[in-house]
């Protein structure tokens, strides 16, 4: 029995692996045999160093080994194997997440630009289907700030609607990914509440400009207006 470890980095638990020896792993799982029958080949080896300010040193002398144990050239030749440690791929794979999140970043921008431009269009609409509305109610006593705030809060609702919508769709997927066991995905309430918060600041940025455009019509045209 061996401690817990927990996961290995490579999609998989340690805790969940089952270890035997390599003589029997060789003829029973893998059953590859070396080019001239005399042994069984080995396709990768596992190697943990202590210190992990000895990684490239330990490196340095696995590679001198292998090229002697392979009877590779001295003169410089490519190796016939590869090794990787832990640095190189935490390296790789936070290129990998950097340009990821970029990419995302920027579907995610040009989406709540999408997004902002049809809740303007819409408002736009409506206030040029609503305009007698308007000049009606600026006749009663109705002040321009009271046309603003009216069409401000319908965007606001407008965009926070579809918000709520987006939300509830793209928090379904990580808990069905989480469910299913692939990857451990959670969504927080902060996620939440930023995703909404993002959501209502479109509709207030892109909900301005047709609430001026109502709030500063004329009463007396816009009640001619057919």
């Amino acid at each position: 029995m061996l401690n817990t470890k927990g996961s290995s980095g490579f999609g998989g638990s340690v805790d969940d692996q089952a270890l035997v020896p390599i003589s029997v792993a060789q003829q029973r799982l893998f059953g590859a045999r070396t080019p001239d029958g005399n042994g069984w080949l080995v396709s990768s080896i596992s190697i943990s160093v202590p210190d992990a300010n000895n990684i490239d040193y330990v490196t340095a002398q696995i590679q001198t080994l292998l090229r002697d144990r392979h009877r590779l050239p001295v003169d410089g030749s490519e190796d016939d194997f590869n090794i990787f440690d832990q640095a190189s791929l935490l390296s790789t794979l936070t290129t990998v997440t950097s340009l990821l999140t970029l990419f995302l970043g920027a579907v995610a921008a040009i989406s709540l630009l999408v997004g902002g431009i049809g809740i303007m269009n819409i408002m736009l609409v409506s206030v040029s289907e609503r305009t007698r509305e308007i000049g009606l109610r600026k006749a009663v006593g109705a002040r321009g700030r009271d046309i603003l705030l009216q069409f401000v809060v319908e965007a606001l609702v407008l965009s926070t609607a579809g918000g709520m919508i987006g939300l509830a769709i793209g928090s379904s997927i990580p808990i069905i990914i989480t469910l299913t066991g692939l990857l451990d995905a959670p969504v927080t309430w902060t996620t939440m509440l930023i995703a909404v918060g993002f959501a209502m600041a479109v509709g207030l940025f892109f909900g301005i400009y047709p609430a001026r455009r109502a709030a500063q019509l004329n009463p007396i045209e816009a009640l001619r207006h057919e």
